[in-house]
């Protein structure tokens, strides 16, 4: 397992803030929607443009947007996505930033309704009307994106990602000392593969942890595949 970020802390610290950190981490299990179980063999797949973001957090806790990380950490997702190009499959495309520009309200949607399904799906507030099911939608808002792309299933994905900084490290560190438990960074991410003829989430996952680190390109293959742990395969032969 990669090293947390607070492992600086001498070990009986480090033990504690684990502990406290698993009650509190949500690593959702892969999630397939009723009647879905993997895509047809010749079905096309474009991967959208990661929805990302890092910061910096101060010796006080306040946390400052990096867009010098972001701007690197996109480059390194991108690159650790296209080496997961066995798992994705051959017939697979990446739409540009450029590209996406017109399709930021998508994007957008796409951030609304993963955090929905973390809360009300994956998470303790579930909805009846759900019957526990992975049943969401994105709707008409993606047909100008199947339009666009010709694809049938687009993977979206939304990060939030967050480190100490030098003085809240040491900050940290006094604070423990005293007896205090405060935590440095943590990384959050979604992963949904939506069917762009129906606007169906078919497949969602969700990561909630106190490791990795996007801003290192080595870190970032560990987080793509953290995130795409359980994704769909394809079938083995054509399209019935």
């Amino acid at each position: 397992m990669p090293r947390p970020r607070f492992s600086f802390l001498r070990p009986a610290i480090v033990a504690i803030l684990l502990l406290a950190g698993a009650a509190q981490a949500q690593d959702g299990a892969p999630q397939l929607a009723p009647g879905f179980s993997v895509r047809p063999a010749t079905s096309k797949l474009v991967v959208i443009p990661a929805d990302m973001e890092l910061f910096s957090i101060s010796a006080g806790g306040v946390v400052e947007p990096r867009q010098d990380w972001t701007a690197a950490a996109q480059q390194h997702f991108s690159r650790a996505l296209a080496r997961q190009r066995a798992l994705l499959g051959a017939n697979t495309s990446e739409m540009t930033a450029t590209e996406l520009d017109q399709f930021g309200e998508v994007a957008a949607l796409h951030g609304a309704v993963a955090q929905a399904i973390a809360i009300h799906h994956l998470g303790n507030l579930k909805l009846p009307t759900k019957a526990d099911q992975l049943d969401w939608s994105l709707g008409e808002a993606v047909r100008p994106l199947k339009d666009r792309t010709g694809a049938d299933y687009a993977l979206f994905t939304r990060v939030r990602d967050s480190y100490a900084s030098n003085e809240r490290k040491a900050a940290m560190l006094a604070m423990a000392l005293l007896g205090a438990v405060s935590f440095g960074g943590e990384q959050v991410g979604y992963a949904s593969l939506v069917d762009l003829n129906t606007g169906q989430v078919v497949w969602h996952r969700a990561t909630h942890r106190m490791w990795g680190d996007l801003r290192d390109a080595a870190a970032a293959d560990e987080t793509v595949a953290a995130m795409l742990k359980g994704f769909p395969g394809l079938q083995a032969g054509p399209r019935p």
